[in-house]
């Protein structure tokens, strides 16, 4: 069975729906969480899929929207501590989106890629990339959360926002 690589995330730089990106350059981010579904080509096709858990996700993601976010203190994550971040200070309505979108993920028979980063082990975060980075204290407002497909059209070089969820003001 063919399966799509999906990820939820909330964008802190603006973006476009449809916006595609190399896999290199991501605008900064906080992932929500990443998963792959499995799909069945002749009865859904993989559109379809991607439309069914943007549907699912429309609520949680309206409901986040504008919530305030406070940009905590670096750290260092990924193999050996290669991989600089800022983390997010715990904030509930971000912390409820997460589960909101696991639970979207799950439900649609999705298989989670980091399940010890998931849920309880969860720890939002905006990774640096070459000169953007945030800011220990830079108050960063939820107003952009995106479904992004991951290997669009198969090109796993390439990123593709399916679907952009913005708070009034955001773009």
């Amino acid at each position: 069975m063919p399966t799509r690589n999906l990820i939820f995330v909330a964008f802190v730089e603006p973006v476009a729906e449809g916006q595609v990106f190399p896999r290199t350059d991501w605008p900064l981010h906080i992932t929500l969480v990443r998963f792959d579904v499995g799909f069945d080509a002749a009865a859904t096709g993989s559109a379809d899929v991607a439309e069914r858990i943007a549907g699912l996700a429309d609520a949680p993601a309206a409901a986040a929207l504008g919530a305030a976010l406070t940009v905590g203190e670096d750290a260092a994550f990924g193999r050996n501590g290669s991989v600089p971040v800022n983390l997010i200070q715990p904030q509930p309505d971000l912390q409820a989106l997460h589960g909101q979108l696991v639970d979207v993920g799950v439900g649609v028979g999705g298989r989670i890629l980091t399940p010890a980063h998931t849920l309880a082990g969860y720890r939002p975060h905006v990774s640096h990339h070459g000169g953007k980075r945030l800011h220990p204290g830079d108050a960063v407002v939820l107003d952009r959360v995106a479904l992004v497909d991951m290997a669009p059209d198969g090109d796993h070089t390439t990123r593709r926002v399916l679907r952009l969820w913005c708070r009034e003001g955001g773009s």
